[in-house]
């Protein structure tokens, strides 16, 4: 490893340091300082805020005040209930007459624990009896569970009507059901006269998993700038963030203690929207489209009870429309959080690949065309490795065969170095002239780092939350999306992960391998340092990406192995290996 790899490599951990230790509880003061003006500011308004006491603030309240208002449930209809199923080879849909709503979908591809679909382990499903899908408010005159009449049905499409409304739901390919809802009466007369009405996007769970999360995405038609802007609330200044992220004060892990926290907290959202979409690490329910203008929503995140820390359990939302238009046709989404569904509805980013999703979208069609070659996501992870280091092959051994022309060019290095001791500006000029002349350019050996960043870090956005991962499995491993975890009663930490491991010798190993610009001493910290911080970097990562980073490392040392036996080879000499001296610097001539 050269001298400016190892500049390279000592930046990225001092800023790895400096963000664990440094920035990430600055942060954490700035929030809890902005919670304890919110709770002061809530306090005279004559508001208990639970957050408050969460924080640390003294804030009297009673125990009540630490739940939020429960709104009275309608009156059960008089009439019996009846239920409705439609169904597709996607998504089975349960409804109910009262309300004509949506009060459980199945995903009928997607098996709840590891292994297939059977009685002992039944598909995916979405209850959402404590928040309807499609649930009206706002309606004069119609409540929530008013009774219907079904008037029509097939096997993917119902017809509901009462005096108030006629509904109609389709269940249509891609996880999609629409609601076509068409009421009595205009003007004045209108149900939807006067205030803004709603409609429910159901409720979406927290997964089982320490790497689940639980968000909420919408489309801002105009943001400040007056420019389209997707909003994923749990980050910036959303006031749902705090309760979706783990607490006013702590991050994603949810360390902060839960005593004094809401069990349920309700917050509003208002502003233009062209989409709301409610997720969680895999799984997604989405208002996708609507023919009337959606003015906002409201969001009800309940936190797990069970858990000494805050941790959010469970989030309820309901979108609000502005208009009083007769007919109304809203068209839901409700699957797997998949790139190629998501892409149609115009939903991209609820992905949420960030800055580098130029280069996750074409990183997912990949592995998921390797897959359809081979059904197997372990072998799709190795075929996408093999094509990502073929196309940094010849970038790769460019840098190599430069680092062997800096090794020629040490004599007379040291010539210059020796005739211009004295004259540091001249010693400069000289030494980019032999560079000049030789065609080198001593920066290139650290190119092939910078630009595999990008693309290491699209990898993590994909790997870590591609559904497609879920349950995945590849030779011992039996889910890809999460550590391997194995023995896990008898060590500590989850369990013991081999790929990271692995993946931490192999990257001691190509240290090895590669030509150092520095003294035995400084090659060896390095040797002992980057594999630890990988090592520790990487064992409760997803064992996708540890496998992704192990098998680069292995074509690493393969493509390093080759180069030096073919140079050998053409030298006829043996394979030995290569230290360049480092050039003499002030620092070095002041202690000689």
């Amino acid at each position: 490893m050269n001298k400016t790899e190892k500049l390279i490599c000592l930046v990225l951990g001092a800023v790895l340091v400096w963000y664990l230790f440094v920035e990430t509880p600055r942060q954490a003061k700035a929030r809890q300082e902005a919670a304890q003006v919110q709770a002061q500011e809530a306090a005279s308004a004559g508001i208990a805020d639970a957050a408050a006491g969460a924080e640390g603030v003294a804030v009297p309240q009673r125990a009540a005040d630490t739940v939020a208002p429960v709104p009275e449930k309608p009156a059960v209809p008089s009439v019996p209930e009846k239920t409705v199923v439609l169904e597709n080879d996607e998504l089975k849909l349960e409804l109910s007459s009262w309300g004509a709503v949506v009060k459980k979908a199945t995903l009928k591809k997607y098996a709840r624990g590891l292994g297939p679909i059977g009685e002992e382990n039944p598909a995916v499903e979405f209850d959402f009896a404590a928040s309807p899908l499609g649930a009206l408010g706002g309606i004069k005159g119609l409540a929530p569970n008013a009774a219907y009449d079904v008037k029509e049905q097939s096997s993917n499409s119902v017809v509901f009507a009462n005096a108030t409304a006629t509904r109609t739901v389709t269940l249509s390919a891609g996880y999609r059901v629409v609601y076509a809802d068409e009421f009595v009466g205009d003007g004045a007369a209108s149900p939807l006269a006067g205030a803004g009405s709603s409609i429910s996007l159901g409720v979406m769970t927290m997964g089982g998993s320490k790497n689940d999360l639980l968000s909420v995405d919408s489309l801002d038609l105009a943001n400040a700038k007056g420019k389209t802007e997707v909003i994923h609330h749990c980050e910036g200044d959303s006031p749902l963030k705090p309760y979706l992220v783990g607490g006013l004060s702590g991050g994603c892990s949810g360390s902060q203690s839960a005593e004094g926290m809401p069990s349920v907290k309700e917050t509003e959202v208002r502003d233009g929207m062209g989409w709301i979409a409610v997720k969680n690490r895999f799984f997604v329910t989405a208002l996708c489209a609507a023919d009337a203008a959606i003015s906002g929503f409201d969001a009800d995140i309940a936190r797990d009870m069970a858990s000494a820390t805050y941790r959010p359990a469970s989030v309820a939302v309901r979108a609000t429309f502005g208009g009083a238009e007769p007919r109304r046709t809203v068209t839901f989404y409700v699957g797997p959080k998949k790139q190629s569904l998501l892409w149609d509805l115009g939903m991209r980013d609820v992905m949420e690949f960030g800055m580098w999703r130029w280069l996750c979208y074409p990183l997912v069609w990949v592995l998921n065309l390797f897959n359809d070659w081979i059904p197997n996501y372990g072998v799709a992870i190795i075929l996408l490795t093999i094509l990502v280091r073929l196309l940094f092959w010849p970038l790769t051994h460019k840098s190599t065969v430069g680092m062997k022309k800096m090794q020629e060019l040490q004599p007379k290095m040291k010539e210059i170095q020796a005739k211009f001791k004295d004259n540091p500006q001249r010693l400069q000029q000289e030494t980019w002239a032999l560079y000049r002349e030789a065609k080198v350019n001593p920066m290139s050996s650290c190119l092939p780092m910078l630009i595999q960043i990008p693309v290491f870090i699209a990898l993590f956005n994909v790997l870590r939350s591609a559904v497609e991962l879920r349950y995945a499995p590849f030779l011992w491993i039996a889910d890809l999306s999460e550590p391997e975890g194995l023995f896990a009663s008898w060590f500590p930490f989850g369990g013991l992960n081999i790929l990271p491991i692995l993946m931490a010798a192999t990257t001691a190993l190509q240290s090895a391998f590669t030509p150092s610009a520095g003294d035995k001493s400084q090659q060896k910290m390095m040797m002992v340092f980057m594999p630890i911080m990988m090592l520790v970097m990487f064992y409760s990562f997803p064992s996708a990406l540890s496998l992704y980073w192990f098998l680069s490392n292995i074509f690493s040392i393969v493509q390093m192995w080759i180069i030096r036996r073919q140079t050998a080879a053409a030298q006829g000499g043996a394979l030995v290996p290569e230290v360049i001296d480092p050039p003499v610097t002030r620092q070095m001539r002041r202690h000689q």
